[in-house]
């Protein structure tokens, strides 16, 4: 009965492409137009924020330019799609759109990303919206992220381990030296989630990744609140060329 009734609701409501609407076969996928033009990162990339890099994959720990002069807080990072073109269009989407139908597809790119690196002990947490611009924007998009990745992974998720404590400016226009210092020591660790951390490694997760600064901020609380590692993983890295 429960395959006759999925069967006559695809005849009614068929799969379509999550970004452009046409026909696909399956439910929350691309078309392959849309695939071929979506920047999926993949091969060689930097160990420690996921931007793809020249070469061969040859097992060695690599980092970008940017991972190499500046300290990452966190131990390892991957990133599912490079922050132009379609990939720029989904986390826009998502974010300002509604579009939470990408949040599924989203969710499995960056599990597969990540899933060489994390451990079966390893808590997923997503980072922190203030409450003021949570009310405004009705959710938290890193945290629907989060929740899918987890369950991707066969995760524990706590999505309120972190909570932004400070108001902070909005960081469009800012330069990374303004956005490290707008965000210091405005995440912290939940008082009351604060044993769900300690001694075990956690994933972070997050839209998009620009400077960092966020992520940073994120990464310290955690160790902070007793994590014995750190690592993230975003839907989008903006590389140098966005």
């Amino acid at each position: 009965m429960r395959g006759a009734f999925q069967t006559a609701l695809r005849l009614v409501y068929p799969p379509r492409c999550t970004l452009c609407g046409v026909p696909v076969e399956s439910d929350f996928g691309l078309c392959g137009s849309c695939w071929r033009d979506t920047p999926f990162v993949s091969g060689l990339c930097c160990d420690a924020c996921g931007v793809p890099l020249l070469g061969q994959d040859t097992g060695t720990t690599e980092l970008c330019d940017d991972c190499l002069t500046i300290a990452r807080p966190w131990s390892r990072g991957r990133a599912a799609l490079l922050y132009r073109d379609n990939g720029r269009k989904l986390v826009l989407s998502l974010k300002h759109g509604d579009r939470h139908d990408i949040v599924r597809p989203a969710a499995l790119w960056m599990a597969n990303a990540i899933r060489p690196v994390v451990t079966p002990d390893t808590l997923v947490v997503p980072v922190p919206l203030h409450w003021t611009r949570l009310l405004r924007r009705r959710f938290n998009q890193a945290a629907l992220l989060a929740h899918d990745v987890s369950k991707q992974l066969g995760l524990p998720c706590c999505p309120d381990l972190l909570q932004r404590t400070v108001q902070t400016r909005s960081l469009e226009g800012l330069g990374r030296d303004q956005r490290y210092a707008t965000l210091q020591s405005a995440i912290t660790v939940h008082p009351k989630r604060r044993q769900h951390i300690a001694g075990r490694p956690v994933l972070i997760v997050d839209d998009v990744m620009t400077s960092g600064a966020t992520l940073s901020a994120a990464t310290q609380a955690c160790f902070s609140g007793g994590a014995a590692d750190v690592c993230i993983v975003t839907l989008a890295r903006v590389g140098k060329d966005a």
